[in-house]
């Protein structure tokens, strides 16, 4: 039985390390791959369900950042753990955003659960979403950033960026 649970616990670590690993060089296909059909995805921005929408985001994602953020992308990611079926990480993002370019510095510390197979079947990131959108937008994000009408406009905007992005990628 101790036997089993270590070796659960170290598939379950593998996968968080490859998730992290096809982030850093912008993956979004490879990081689809790790999640259960199932799965969920919550953080400030994104509440989605089903490897296809989670998958979806990280292919929308990376894909800007091989376009656009390719000379500041870096991504460290580090701090993880594992016990039993679940597990955590915490990584540091840089990259540019929107129209404007913007650079963002965002801190996330994630959470993790598994199914006995060693995918992720819920996902949820933490960050200072005002932080984050007093880097990524503007003034606007430094006047706004901390209201919850600026958190449910910047997660209406990204569902509908989802929404198109998987309608002309599938």
């Amino acid at each position: 039985m101790v036997l089993a649970e270590a070796g659960q616990a170290a598939s379950h670590l593998r996968t968080i390390q490859r998730l992290y690993a096809a982030f850093e060089r912008c993956d979004g296909e490879a990081m689809q791959a790790l999640y259960a059909p199932q799965a969920t995805f919550d953080d400030p921005v994104f509440s989605l369900h089903g490897a296809h929408e989670i998958g979806g985001m990280w292919r929308m994602l990376t894909r800007s950042a091989r376009k656009r953020s390719r000379e500041v992308w870096t991504l460290r990611a580090g701090d993880f753990h594992v016990e039993g079926h679940r597990g955590r990480a915490h990584w540091e993002v840089q990259y540019l955003y929107g129209t404007a370019d913007r650079p963002v510095h965002n801190v996330v510390d994630s959470t993790f659960e598994f199914t006995e197979s060693g995918l992720i079947l819920s996902h949820v990131d933490a960050f200072d979403f005002r932080a984050w959108a007093r880097q990524a937008l503007g003034l606007p994000g430094q006047l706004f950033g901390g209201l919850p009408p600026m958190q449910r406009f910047v997660r209406r905007q990204a569902a509908d960026k989802l929404a198109r992005f998987l309608a002309n990628h599938l």
